[in-house]
């Protein structure tokens, strides 16, 4: 009995490990194991709107949706199970991005009368591509327990990645279902049968162009028509192009946004842009004074390294000579002071 007892402990301790002890190798192990369905179930759902994929192989989409949900699932339930505040887990912010990764498939599954429109499939998309948030919860662990990783630099990397994935995913989705839905299939065959009803009443006057009788999709913001040669983001993963050029900000102009909303998001993609540049910029210069002058990835605040660190960086600098170096660094901070006094 008590060796049951023990074995049952044993495995409530390493799930407890999984969702609450950061440093543990099972936390460690869910962790990569969620993030690999985040990652297999956003680029599912960017196949999704690509055709002739999308209906060739539907079922699979559908099945490595299904599959990702219940990971997230038990997720969640772990998350909130072995929460310190279990209604306060599931009103905090993590909790919601939990909640949202899931509550989507669950309303699709349900396939309510009302979500039979092509409209709310899409929003339910948008709101699905939210699960990548997840991702950034674990990052930030990782950051706030700092976990004395190894390589420092990889794990700048790793969370710079996390960071650049999320945004293409939730931008592409975004720009998409924004400006990508005015001239979706649905959206154009409707506004076209509308047209030729409204043109065997009023037909065209007899020298009209033949594109008079195509219909163009209305900017609802702006009022403008948006031309057929300006159809430009059709798919997600045609999106994703447009988003990795406009976030490195080179700008290559073979995609842009006409619509008020679509520009909308363009611009708050290129802000994100510059913020995920700040930080590729300030992981490269890290790394580069790692390379160049042996500084240690480690804050260390005690004045030996510090004195050491100044010492090797004035010696890489050609600033000073190898054998007066060596006499600094035998020095101890007094004698150096007084060393110093004496210049």
């Amino acid at each position: 009995m008590n060796q049951t007892a023990h074995h049952h402990h044993h495995n409530h301790s390493v799930l407890k490990d999984v969702f609450t002890n950061p440093t543990s190798k099972p936390f460690k192990l869910w962790i990569a194991i969620v993030n690999f369905w985040i990652y297999v179930s956003c680029i599912s759902l960017a196949m999704e709107t690509l055709e002739p994929f999308a209906t060739t192989y539907k079922s699979l989409f559908w099945t490595i949706e299904l599959v990702a949900v219940a990971f997230f699932c038990a997720d969640y339930a772990g998350n909130v199970y072995f929460a310190k505040s279990r209604i306060k887990y599931i009103f905090s912010f993590w909790g919601l991005v939990d909640l949202i990764s899931i509550l989507p498939t669950f309303l699709v599954m349900l396939d309510l009368g009302a979500l039979q429109g092509a409209k709310v499939l899409r929003i339910l998309r948008v709101v699905r591509v939210l699960r990548v948030l997840k991702m950034a919860k674990a990052a930030l662990q990782e950051i706030s327990n700092k976990v004395k990783s190894s390589n420092p630099l990889i794990t700048n990397l790793r969370i710079y990645f996390i960071a650049l994935f999320s945004v293409v995913m939730i931008s592409s989705s975004l720009m998409f279902f924004v400006e990508g839905d005015m001239y979706s299939p649905e959206n154009m065959a409707v506004g076209q049968a509308a047209l030729d009803e409204e043109l065997k009443i009023h037909p065209l006057p007899a020298g009209s162009p033949p594109e008079a009788a195509v219909f163009a999709p209305i900017d609802p913001i702006g009022g403008n028509p948006i031309p057929a040669d300006k159809h430009f983001f059709t798919s997600i993963p045609a999106t994703m192009w447009w988003c990795m050029v406009t976030l490195t900000t080179t700008g290559y102009g073979d995609m842009f946004p006409v619509t008020f909303g679509g520009r909308l998001i363009a611009s708050v993609t290129m802000l994100l842009g510059l913020v995920l540049f700040g930080i590729l910029m300030n992981i490269i210069g890290k790394t580069l004074m790692v390379f160049l002058f042996g500084e240690s990835m480690q804050e260390s605040h005690d004045s030996k390294t510090s004195k050491e660190h100044a010492i090797s960086m004035l010696l890489a600098l050609k600033l000073l000579k190898p054998e007066k170096g060596a006499m600094l660094l035998s020095l101890t901070e007094e004698q150096l002071k007084d060393h110093l006094d004496r210049l």
